[in-house]
């Protein structure tokens, strides 16, 4: 006898969970690696290796061999590549470099923000009152764990900023796609075909050959957070295929809770100075969660 199958809120509520465990990890893994963009391509290589071999299972068992994508369906997956796994990630790792990691931080949680506005103006998602109070705990937890608002608008911090809205970007199109295509078809292509496009890119860089020297321990931990961003994803995807994208999106703030727990349980770091705020995400996810939960199931639909 079967349980109930897990919901969308579910799904997103691991995603937070595996999202906060691998900025913890990427914090440690990037740390070993002279060069972020030889770092990313690697990982995303490794996680875009895993994400197919799950594709290439899903579709044996659930789906069967002969099942195939609509029509129309690859030019919108090759868009999700572009704008979710390869873009986006050159520039914000080439925006790190150039901005402080508080104006970076602060800036790529804004998402939620984004998505909200997307959600509620392109795929037309009941945005409730419920909504705007809880991301707005959200941002403020956000604002007091990573610091104030940015200060300066340097060119680092555009590039973030411009990451972060094509990231958003990303969940608009990948929400629309997934009523026809597989969560696992549209992880694949965003994480598959990304990394083939970070390669071009670090070959126009001139960096293969600093990926193809890399040592047996960087490998180590380019599994480590490789593997993990395929866990992410395909959860993250999954989530956004039962669930309204602002719920999901919100949800996933709760990251930063497990990123802190984290630091402050294997780094020392304290969490007295931000504990207030880690409490204001948490609460805020909570709203997004028990409203999930108790959305009428006809607003449900994009």
């Amino acid at each position: 006898m079967t349980g109930p199958r897990p919901t969308g809120t579910e799904f997103a509520l691991v995603a937070a969970v595996v999202s906060g465990f691998a900025v913890f990890t990427n914090g440690l893994a990037i740390q070993r690696f002279d060069d972020a963009t030889v770092y990313t391509t690697a990982k995303n290589l490794i996680a875009g290796a895993v994400v197919l071999a799950a594709l290439v299972v899903h579709r044996r068992t659930a789906m069967g061999p002969d099942a195939g994508l609509p029509p129309g369906a690859v030019p919108r997956l090759a868009v999700v590549a572009v704008v979710g796994g390869a873009v986006p990630f050159v520039l914000f790792f080439e925006g790190l470099a150039r901005a402080t990691s508080t104006n970076a931080a602060f800036i790529h949680k804004t998402l939620v923000i984004w998505v909200a506005l997307g959600a509620w103006a392109v795929l037309r998602e009941r945005v409730t009152a419920m909504h705007v109070g809880a991301i707005a705990l959200l941002v403020a937890g956000q604002t007091i764990v990573t610091g104030r608002p940015p200060t300066s608008g340097g060119t680092g911090e555009l590039m973030i900023l411009g990451a972060t809205l094509l990231w958003a970007l990303e969940v608009l199109v990948v929400k629309r796609l997934l009523p026809t295509v597989p969560a696992h078809a549209a992880a694949a292509a965003r994480m598959a075909g990304g990394a083939v496009l970070l390669v071009v890119w670090l070959g126009v860089r001139g960096g293969l050959s600093e990926l193809v020297t890399l040592a047996p321990r960087q490998w180590a931990w380019l599994l480590l957070t490789g593997s993990t961003l395929s866990i992410f994803v395909l959860t993250w995807y999954t989530a956004l295929s039962l669930a309204p994208a602002v719920d999901v999106t919100s949800i996933l703030v709760l990251g930063a809770v497990i990123t802190g727990l984290l630091n402050t349980g294997f780094r020392g770091v304290p969490l007295t100075i931000d504990s207030t705020g880690y409490v204001l995400l948490a609460a805020g996810a909570a709203a997004i969660v028990w409203t999930g939960r108790n959305r009428p199931l006809a607003t449900l639909s994009a």
